[in-house]
């Protein structure tokens, strides 16, 4: 890759970067941190920035689509592969601590999508699923989302 399709790409990591902070509340166009960014966030059902991913409001590198989940490359990556799943109808589900009985469905699928995206993203030797739910577990976007990591070996325990 020739150095200017370098600074391409870290400018177009930037505007999303900036374009994503512009939708929180936060004092400064980016936080420091995604601890910091969770504490900042504020636990609601209102749209979120995935609502405009999935309306195609904002760009995303779209990896998976089904009629029910979303998948797209994390714009902040914390491994070699780091995809994002979520659900394209909230459904009150802002987190894993609010799934009620009629979620099950789609949490299922969630994963299922998960593990068709790993096997799409060739990481045969394993991969790691997390979803964050709350403050403490730094989640930061309030539509319940799951990581798709892999790539690298996985450390234990985790954070």
């Amino acid at each position: 890759m020739k150095p200017s399709n370098k600074r391409g790409r870290a400018g177009e990591i930037n505007s999303r970067l900036d374009i994503i902070a512009s939708h929180f509340s936060f004092s400064s166009p980016r936080m420091a941190s995604e601890k910091e960014a969770a504490l900042a966030a504020t636990p609601s059902d209102s749209p979120t920035i995935f609502d405009k991913i999935i309306n195609k409001e904002i760009p995303a590198t779209i990896v998976y689509e089904d009629d029910k989940v979303l998948a797209f490359r994390d714009i902040a990556p914390q491994a070699p592969t780091h995809i994002l799943l979520i659900p394209k109808v909230k459904d009150g589900l802002t987190g894993l601590s609010k799934a009620e009985e009629r979620h099950t469905e789609i949490l299922g699928h969630l994963l299922y999508a998960a593990k068709l995206v790993a096997k799409q993203e060739g990481l045969d030797d394993g991969f790691r699923v997390v979803i964050n739910d709350g403050p403490n577990a730094c989640q930061s976007v309030y539509h319940i989302h799951v990581h798709l990591l892999g790539g690298r070996q996985m450390n234990w325990p985790p954070g």
